[in-house]
């Protein structure tokens, strides 16, 4: 078994493991979603450039 599956279980035999999960949980938000959106949603960023220019978007078509 692996060391990760027996921390795990420590954690869940031990009571501690809705404290683990949530700060699991804030540390994957931190890392996935505050890291990536620092500057704004990417999507929305590419938008308003659009909007505001005065050439059409540039759009990669696959071939």
């Amino acid at each position: 078994m692996s060391i990760a599956v027996l921390r795990l279980r420590s954690l869940y035999i031990s009571g501690d493991w809705h404290e683990y999960w949530r700060f699991h949980l804030q540390q994957e938000h931190k890392r996935n979603h505050l890291s990536l959106y620092k500057d704004g949603i990417p999507l929305m960023k590419r938008v308003i450039q659009a909007r505001c220019s005065i050439s059409p978007p540039s759009i990669a078509m696959p071939v």
